[in-house]
């Protein structure tokens, strides 16, 4: 095996198939997770795509449940819970380690960043200053664009495992560039990350693996991806799809 590989801090996720007593109830009834065996990591980037409701989430909050980080959101020290909603996937996933440890991580997804950024709030107090590391300013005081977006420049550090579930959705097409570039920085400083995202722009790093869920799992590349392929679609076609979806009353 290549020796990078053993430097990465996930080498690959595994489904503990033979402890699951049924497959018809959820999680385990999702296509995906029935087709399930193993995930293979990338040392760098690792993309993880597909429709609404295809699995892409619950996967990721397993994998980062499994690792210690919040189901919500945030480091391993993060403990705060609004609601116990994540599934319990997480106590089937078995992690394939490298050799190395993380020095930080983080834990960053849209559907759960407001419970996030009250506790940071509720944090603050109890440390003062531990916002500069958030950027300096209340999360709650900014849009939601730019708190998630700050969380992300400022408080990841390198030399980390970041996990990151739909990034996409609190960006603008600009600000999901720069956070590309952002990925770049963090990647040559030692960092890995693992990111579900339905975003061409997100998920478009060179030095990565895509794998996109449809009835299973499967690696494929960036332009085989049904996001990239509806986009370029539509880019390139647009007044002819606009007239098929938009149909003008005779």
């Amino acid at each position: 095996m290549d020796m990078l590989q053993y430097n990465q801090y996930l080498r690959s996720i595994e489904l503990k198939r033979d402890g699951i007593q049924s497959f018809s109830r959820y999680p385990f009834c999702l296509p995906i997770i029935r087709s399930l065996s193993s995930i293979e990591l990338h040392p760098k980037v690792t993309y993880i795509v597909g429709e609404n409701g295809s699995g892409k989430s619950t996967i990721l909050e397993a994998v980062a449940a499994a690792y210690g980080f919040n189901p919500e959101g945030g480091t391993i020290n993060f403990s705060f819970s609004s609601r116990d909603t994540h599934s319990e996937l997480h106590n089937y996933i078995k992690l394939i380690k490298g050799i190395r440890r993380p020095k930080d991580g983080f834990f960053l997804r849209a559907e759960s960043f407001y419970n996030l950024a009250t506790n940071v709030d509720e944090l603050e107090k109890i440390d003062p200053g531990l916002l500069l590391a958030y950027g300096g300013k209340s999360l709650h005081n900014q849009s939601h664009g730019e708190s998630f977006f700050s969380v992300f420049m400022n408080r990841f550090s390198g030399n980390g495992l970041y996990i990151l579930d739909e990034p996409e959705a609190a960006l603008s097409p600009s600000r999901q560039m720069a956070m590309l570039s952002r990925i770049h920085d963090l990647v040559e400083e030692h960092s890995q990350f693992i990111i579900a995202t339905h975003s061409p722009i997100i998920m478009a790093y060179p030095e990565s693996s895509i794998y996109e869920i449809k009835d299973n799992i499967r690696l494929v590349g960036y332009e085989e991806t049904e996001h990239y392929q509806v986009m370029k679609t539509f880019m390139n076609n647009k007044e002819k799809i606009l007239n098929i979806l938009i149909k003008e009353e005779k």
